[in-house]
């Protein structure tokens, strides 16, 4: 028995139509419909998720183009990977090469998933390269140390002792996040 065909479609914002890619997923046989009203960027689309539940061995994800579906491409091997995993097939219908129901589909999905592989450790080459050199000229990582008798914790400790300001208005009128003033606070405490 062949598996089932489920879509998903997405857009980015309500002003967006999700009928196109609807229409699309329908003419290509698909069962079930999920979607998502969200930015590509934002990490949680329940459609998404839901979607992924559903899915069994020998089902097929179904989206109109690449970009539907994932953040990044680190994203997209990710998922299409985890379905792979599992059995389930995927396809994309405007990026025709996407096709794990296929060879030469899965083939391009794997090479894809290498490049992707390859992008993610040149960054992590790079990054150890920069702290080693960093390192050499004397340099080490982390946030630089700040003194007790630094304008802003001076001004932070006085306006906190005189009580008159709320905490975020302490931050707003020193341009400094609630962490930073905490740590100016924690400053004033320590023996100089």
């Amino acid at each position: 028995m062949a598996g089932r065909l489920f879509g998903y479609a997405r857009v980015s914002t309500t002003d967006q139509s999700l009928e196109p890619q609807l229409d699309l997923l329908a003419a290509a046989g698909c069962e079930s419909f999920f979607q998502d009203i969200a930015s590509g960027a934002r990490s949680e689309r329940r459609g998404l998720s839901k979607i992924i539940d559903s899915l069994q061995e020998g089902d097929t994800l179904i989206v109109c183009r690449l970009d539907r579906l994932g953040r990044s491409l680190p994203h997209l091997i990710d998922v299409v990977s985890g379905l792979s995993k599992r059995g389930i097939h995927f396809r994309s219908l405007q990026d025709g090469v996407i096709d794990t129901t296929t060879a030469s589909g899965e083939l391009i999905f794997h090479i894809f998933a290498a490049l992707a592989q390859f992008e993610r450790q040149l960054i992590r080459e790079r990054t150890r390269d920069g702290l080693a050199a960093a390192k050499a000229r004397g340099r080490t990582g982390g946030r630089r140390a700040i003194s007790q008798s630094h304008p802003k914790v001076l001004a932070a400790q006085q306006m906190h002792r005189e009580g008159g300001l709320s905490v975020s208005e302490i931050c707003d009128a020193l341009g400094i996040s609630r962490a930073t003033f905490y740590r100016y606070i924690q400053l004033g405490n320590q023996p100089a």
